[in-house]
């Protein structure tokens, strides 16, 4: 039974997932950890009965106080930062879902895990389907070189691009033969192309009533092939965490992305 502690416990995710894994016998939630609600128990805030749990906001006394063996991260960028690195210098295994590192952040936290042989997985994205989305397009860009990517989320996403449309062009770029060749363009309102990851367009919709979608649309010669991947509900996360949460114990180093332990 793994010892979990969950970090950004009362976001909507933290709290999904927190849910979730209460039903699940192999994983032990021994602590939640947010900056807001604290005092709180987790039952309460969750709508289940008391856990006898409070949420706390000092999260390396809530991992060694609990010998947390992993932590489970759904917070922001400008705090989960430094609770990554809290938990790794701690030796805690980490699985974050947290979006919107910067390319330095994320080879301070590879250096870090690396060096204390601790294992830590972070993914733009656990649904299996969205990692089939990105692997399908892998396949398809070596025959039609032309791609855009659009993503659709909820307005209250903070990040923009998603972690996952950066990692669906970074894994295009790496499988792309043939770039296409630069057209000239008339611009007439700035940013209405989108945003460029060499060569590859991502455009951002945010808009209340949706959740996460992404479209990676390839254009060739008289036909069109695009791949898409929705999610309805949080739910959907679960099966891709639950392979996280397994996988963490068998590493001893950082992984960026769970496909590489997927395919």
């Amino acid at each position: 039974m793994a010892r979990i502690v969950i970090s950004g416990a009362c976001g909507r995710m933290g709290k999904e997932i927190s849910k979730n894994l209460l039903l699940l016998p192999e994983h032990e939630l021994v602590g939640f950890v947010d900056v807001v609600k604290v005092g709180q128990d987790m039952g309460e805030i969750i709508g289940t009965t008391k856990l006898g749990k409070a949420v706390e906001s000092n999260l390396k006394e809530v991992l060694l106080n609990n010998k947390a063996e992993v932590m489970l991260d759904f917070s922001r960028a400008e705090g989960a930062f430094n609770n990554i690195l809290t938990a790794l210098e701690n030796k805690v295994r980490v699985v974050s879902g947290t979006t919107g590192f910067s390319p330095e952040q994320l080879q301070k936290i590879e250096e870090k895990a690396n060096k204390n042989q601790v294992g830590c997985i972070l993914a733009p994205n656990f649904t299996i389907g969205a990692l089939l989305m990105i692997k399908l397009s892998e396949i398809a860009v070596k025959y039609f070189a032309d791609v855009e990517i659009i993503e659709y989320h909820h307005n209250l996403k903070v990040d923009a691009p998603s972690g996952t449309a950066i990692k669906t062009a970074q894994a295009i770029v790496s499988k792309r033969e043939n770039r296409p060749k630069p057209i000239t363009e008339e611009i007439k309102i700035s940013g209405s192309r989108g945003g460029d990851f060499e060569g590859v367009k991502i455009h951002s919709v945010r808009l209340p009533g949706l959740l996460a979608h992404q479209e990676v649309i390839f254009g060739g010669r008289g036909q069109s092939l695009s791949i898409r991947h929705d999610v309805y509900s949080r739910e959907s996360y679960l099966d891709g965490i639950l392979f996280a949460l397994k996988k963490v114990f068998e590493l001893d180093k950082f992984v960026y992305g769970l496909e590489s332990l997927l395919f």
